[in-house]
């Protein structure tokens, strides 16, 4: 089972936030901990506005979240929150199933006036679910974003510095949840 589960939260591909989260999850792997990704555009449509709990594929996935030790979640910002195909499936997931992990909030958006779209609308419901190590996350300005792609992406380099710290203290609290979990480093640039 993975160390980390990368949840993207888009409902649309190729995307900024999603971009940003492989960056993130890239970066997690080069420590050494295993990965694994969610696509939450990816369900089945009617797993998700159905409520389809039984469902095979919602299984599959939610068995991911549970296992793993660490979760690190973007989404873009709409109307200063999160994405409602994103809330469709964070409200399928089991009940207190992000107790005991450490969780990295990722969000993108188009102005400032949204930048407490973590602490306003995303972090409520992750603490429903169960999460108590949620760090203070990282709220990237679509003008941050220089280029993207399916593969990679270049970040202005304030905001690479954000990310990279962040994603240092995710390692740290990780490794002090789980001391079996490779040591953290410095995360290097990809």
């Amino acid at each position: 089972m993975p160390n980390v589960v990368a949840i993207a939260g888009s409902p649309s591909h190729p995307s900024r936030s999603f971009a940003v989260l492989e960056y993130a999850r890239r970066a997690v792997e080069k420590q050494g901990l295993t990965t694994a990704s969610i696509n939450v555009r990816d369900l089945p449509p009617e797993v998700l506005i159905y409520g389809q709990f039984s469902s095979p594929d919602l299984k599959a996935v939610n068995d991911l979240v549970v296992a793993a030790n660490g979760i690190i979640i973007a989404t873009p910002v709409y109307k200063a929150a999160y994405t409602g195909v994103l809330k469709a499936y964070l409200d399928l997931l089991p009940q207190k199933s992000l107790a005991g992990k450490v969780i990295l909030p990722i969000a993108t958006g188009g102005t400032l006036a949204h930048l407490l779209a973590i602490n306003y609308a995303l972090k409520p419901v992750l603490s429903e679910l169960g999460a108590s190590n949620i760090l203070s996350g990282v709220y990237v300005l679509d003008t941050q974003i220089k280029s993207y792609d399916e593969t990679s992406v270049q970040l202005e380099e304030e905001t690479e510095e954000r990310l990279q710290s962040q994603l240092q203290e995710f390692l740290s609290a990780l490794h002090s949840n789980k001391p079996e979990l490779v040591q953290p480093e410095l995360v290097g640039s990809l």
